[in-house]
């Protein structure tokens, strides 16, 4: 298989998980939420027949919990970075390394997102140097690529709603063709 699809995931910690969600969710009902939401995701990876499945997780100390959690033909690999994009950008480049041809990360929080979008972010790399699953928020819920392109990890304002300009802008300076997928939402808010 020459596509890898790797989904980011924390263990869910109450008052460490899903904050955001608190009120009106306990610390304890955001949790256990993110796990649900977790869990569907996978389930949504396992559809994708194009490509070998990852879960890169956090923090180190929770692989034990991943490895009862992920379905059989699952990778696990700790997320390594001292901010999100230099964990995205290591676990991709754990894949090139690995030989993958085409190396997709998502989120582990936007479950109803249709699995022909994830088929769409490798195909979309046909014509594109970059795939780009666009978020309800300004920040991306996927990322694909044909090789390790790190500048688009450095000086992101992560979290907000720049994340996309500013990963658009980069693509731009770079020379580099974009595809984007349909825009979507994850779960961080009430909303």
């Amino acid at each position: 298989m020459d596509n890898a699809l790797i989904v980011v995931a924390k263990e869910p910690v109450p008052g460490r998980t899903k904050t955001r969600l608190c009120p009106p969710c306990t610390p304890e009902q955001a949790a256990s939420l993110y796990e649900c939401l977790l869990l569907d995701t996978l389930a949504l990876m396992g559809r994708v027949k194009t490509a070998d499945l990852a879960l890169a997780y956090a923090p180190p100390s929770a692989r034990a919990y991943f490895h009862r959690l992920v379905p059989n033909g699952f990778r696990l690999i700790p997320q390594q970075g001292v901010d999100l994009g230099e964990r995205l950008a290591n676990a991709l480049g754990h894949h090139f390394d690995l030989g993958y041809g085409r190396v997709a990360i998502m989120n582990s929080d936007g479950p109803t997102l249709p699995a022909a979008c994830l088929e769409e972010a490798f195909s979309g790399l046909d014509a594109a140097d970059v795939t780009l699953g666009i978020g309800h928020d300004g920040g991306y819920y996927l990322i694909g690529m044909k090789r390790l392109h790190t500048e688009l990890f450095h000086g992101i304002a992560w979290s907000t709603s720049q994340v996309i300009p500013q990963t658009l802008q980069i693509c731009s300076d770079l020379g580099l063709s974009v595809h984007q997928l349909p825009t979507w939402y994850d779960v961080d808010v009430q909303e």
